[in-house]
């Protein structure tokens, strides 16, 4: 009923959903309220309406790991700790502290992985596309709820090592990290390229 009675809202108000998705933006950890902490309901309803993003065959990829509390020292550990083991040449100081110090200025962090079906003969790009859906509704409901928070694929996002500390397998994907938290310094600036540089009309 209230997922019913929100599309309703946005039938008849379609201005409010325009506004919403023009009025996304990233908000980065340094420009988190330190220390505030979001309700855990309100994390869970943003996950809810993550897990309603359009996807093939419903096989539903997305696989979420939520940590808070303790648990963002326990990802700021593994994380900085295998970025050190596995950078090798490419290692940056600022990079290293970054992992280990960013996790402490969210209130959650949702690692994204997206899970393949054995028996599914979906390309793996359209499973992709459902967990990126995913993300999109994640943005805007933070957004909705006045809340900051930014998609990161940088760190271990892409080392095979990371992925069973998430629980994903070697054909699933870890697709980045999102942090949510209160904001203290908004987000200002963003702009858009014309539509008419990213469009073409067909009409006979």
């Amino acid at each position: 009923m209230r997922h019913f009675i929100f599309a309703q809202i946005f039938f008849m108000h379609p201005d409010l959903f325009n506004q919403l998705a023009r009025s996304r933006r990233s908000v980065f950890p340094d420009q988190f309220e330190a220390g505030k902490k979001i309700d855990e309901a309100i994390i869970r309803e943003i996950l809810v309406n993550a897990c309603w993003a359009p996807t093939h065959g419903k096989t539903e990829p997305w696989q979420f790991t939520v940590f808070s509390g303790e648990g963002l020292k326990k990802l700021a550990a593994f994380q900085s700790t295998l970025y050190k083991e596995k950078a090798g040449k490419r290692f940056r100081e600022i990079t290293y502290g970054k992992l280990q110090q960013n996790p402490l200025r969210a209130s959650h962090i949702i690692a994204i992985g997206m899970k393949r079906h054995p028996a599914t003969n979906i390309p793996e790009i359209e499973e992709i596309g459902a967990v990126a859906c995913a993300v999109q509704n994640i943005y805007l409901s933070v957004t909705a709820y006045g809340l900051g928070g930014y998609w990161t694929t940088g760190g271990i996002t892409y080392m095979e090592e990371a992925k069973s500390f998430f629980g994903l397998e070697e054909q699933d994907k870890l697709l980045g990290f999102f942090y949510i938290g209160h904001i203290a310094i908004p987000s200002t600036g963003a702009s858009r390229s014309a539509l008419e540089e990213k469009v073409k009309w067909i009409n006979e």
